[in-house]
């Protein structure tokens, strides 16, 4: 798929100008998620608003650059209100595999699950929540929400703004049936403006050495039926998302019938630089369904 050699930049723009041009008919589609609102800031303790009853699982479920620490703020609050939590480590090699990785997950759960995805997290909490009585509301944290066919890589280039084909590279692995895959990475110059720019720079230096890759395949991976069509969602969008432009998931959130909120000034990891706002959608979730 990629020549060999040392990691190579801008590999995945031209895929994403790509399934932008299959997708053109889509961008048509007005870029307002409804209804919206811009959260001021929350305490730190919801406790007092999680309500009564048996609380569900939340299933927290990273995306690509980044691993399950990114969810550590709003694990914390929820674990205060009395929320079991879990956090898997999303595999990232492809989406079939994910998703079914993260589906077994929720068959360990014996009790009700909110299954919350971030970036490419949401493509996998799609895909994994069909067949799954127990899932009970489907929560977007700036993610992709695709519908049947549709790719991470195409639904990132429908709408003007995402800086990251231009911040890539690209590093070789061997695959398990031999061959060679193509993980990406956010080139460490680039990450704090692109990724994480609400974020202390000393904080995103750390992410940056330690980020989590992606499999190029994984995210050209056309998705499943979504599992949004028969449960509710939810969604937060951060207006300044360098990743996932606002307007592609206003489209999404749109689509998808989902409750949205916006979050001003936001980066694509708005669930560490505002997870007050995070948890107040994963709290409407969890009274909407209950």
């Amino acid at each position: 798929m990629f020549p060999e050699g040392q990691p190579r930049r801008r590999v995945l723009g031209g895929l994403i100008a790509a399934g932008a041009g299959t997708l053109a008919a889509a961008s048509a589609v007005p870029a307002t998620a409804a209804p919206a609102s811009t959260p001021a800031s929350a305490p730190s303790s919801v406790s007092s608003r999680s309500g009564g009853g048996t609380r569900p699982t939340v299933v927290l479920v990273h995306g690509v650059f980044a691993d399950a620490s990114g969810w550590n703020e709003v694990a914390a609050r929820l674990l205060r209100a009395g929320f079991p939590v879990i956090a898997p480590a999303n595999p990232l090699r492809d989406l079939a595999g994910d998703s079914a990785y993260v589906a077994g997950v929720v068959d360990t759960v014996p009790r009700p699950v909110l299954l919350v995805g971030h970036s490419y997290g949401g493509e996998v909490i799609t895909n994994a929540a069909r067949g799954h009585a127990n899932v009970r509301a489907l929560v977007y944290v700036a993610a992709f929400a695709p519908d049947e066919g549709e790719s991470a890589l195409r639904l990132a280039g429908m709408f003007p703004g995402s800086e990251l084909p231009d911040a890539l590279l690209t590093r070789p692995f061997p695959l398990p049936g031999g061959g060679t895959g193509r993980d990406g990475y956010i080139d460490p110059a680039r990450f704090h403006d692109v990724f994480a720019q609400d974020l202390p720079a000393s904080v995103t230096r750390l992410m940056a050495v330690t980020q989590r890759p992606g499999s190029v395949d994984g995210l050209a991976s056309a998705s499943g039926v979504p599992a949004w069509r028969d449960l509710p969602s939810w969604y937060v969008i951060p207006t300044a998302d360098r990743v996932i432009p606002a307007a592609a998931q206003r489209f999404m959130a749109e689509r998808a019938g989902s409750t949205a909120i916006e979050v001003k000034r936001a980066s694509h990891v708005v669930m560490m630089s505002h997870p007050d706002a995070v948890v107040r959608q994963i709290l409407a979730a969890h009274r909407a369904t209950r």
